[in-house]
């Protein structure tokens, strides 16, 4: 089931806004479609991040993925549990976030949960 508390991209990322800080994760339909995650590369805190653009990948048993971001914004945490961890993704998708942005100047345009299903079932 889509958490209808958190808001999608259509590249599969999922949104969740607390205060002045966006937390960004990789959607249940995504690591379905991707397999056994085995490798995640994550940027560095302080980094910048740009909406649309590549900010992470994931390494499945079936081929590296670029994970994007929905948001432009300075990244000030990153979930070093999923360098050890990388099956949390598979797991508990809406748990294993990747990275907390502050500084939040551009969002791409975010689905409801509801859209992101219908979004979905037409891939």
């Amino acid at each position: 089931m889509t958490p209808a508390e958190l808001k999608y991209s259509k590249s599969h990322e999922w949104v969740k806004e607390e205060g002045d800080v966006v937390v960004i994760g990789l959607t249940d339909y995504a690591q379905k479609e991707l397999g056994d995650l085995v490798f995640v590369n994550l940027p560095e805190e302080g980094d910048e991040i740009e909406a649309g653009e590549a900010f992470a990948d994931v390494e499945s048993v079936k081929a590296v993925s670029d994970v994007f971001s929905p948001v432009t914004g300075e990244v000030v945490e990153v979930n070093e549990e999923l360098m050890d961890n990388p099956a949390a993704i598979n797991e508990t998708p809406y748990e294993a976030w990747f990275v907390k942005v502050k500084n939040v100047t551009e969002k791409e345009e975010l689905l409801s949960a509801e859209d992101y299903d219908a979004h979905c079932a037409n891939e």
